[in-house]
């Protein structure tokens, strides 16, 4: 079996965090599948998707390392070929990358104690996300 699920959510901005994970499971609880995987992807080139304890403390902390590695206000060519700020978020959200893939077992999301599912926005301004629920299994 396969099953699709879409969604939206606002952001607003850089350094903003939304946890899907209630979404995932009522997506999940839906479709019915007992054992398989679901995979949640953000569409766009500057989000991610993770799996994090979403706590502001951690979610802080991640979007202080991320900026140390990936400083908003750098030099980046992508500025000069279009003209715009986001340089920055096209690195982040490649480092981080689209998707997660969490395995199912008994009709439940096979997550740690402390994990959820969040996607991260990395773009300079505020958007409204599509994000893909993708299950598989029976």
């Amino acid at each position: 079996m396969v099953a699709t699920v879409e969604g939206e959510v606002k952001t607003r901005g850089q350094g903003d965090a939304r946890d899907l994970t209630p979404e995932v499971r009522a997506a999940l609880a839906g479709a019915g599948l007992r054992t398989g995987i679901v995979t949640v992807f953000v569409t766009g080139s500057t989000a991610g998707v993770t799996a994090i304890e979403f706590e502001s403390g951690v979610v802080s902390d991640l979007d202080a390392a991320l900026e140390r590695l990936v400083p908003r206000r750098a030099e980046y060519r992508h500025h000069l070929r279009w003209g715009d700020d986001n340089g920055s978020s096209h690195v982040r959200a490649g480092i981080v990358g689209p998707s997660l893939t969490v395995p199912v077992g008994d009709g439940q999301l096979l997550l740690g104690t402390w994990q959820q599912i969040v996607l991260l926005e990395f773009d300079t301004s505020a958007r409204t996300r599509r994000y893909i629920i993708q299950m598989v299994g029976e």
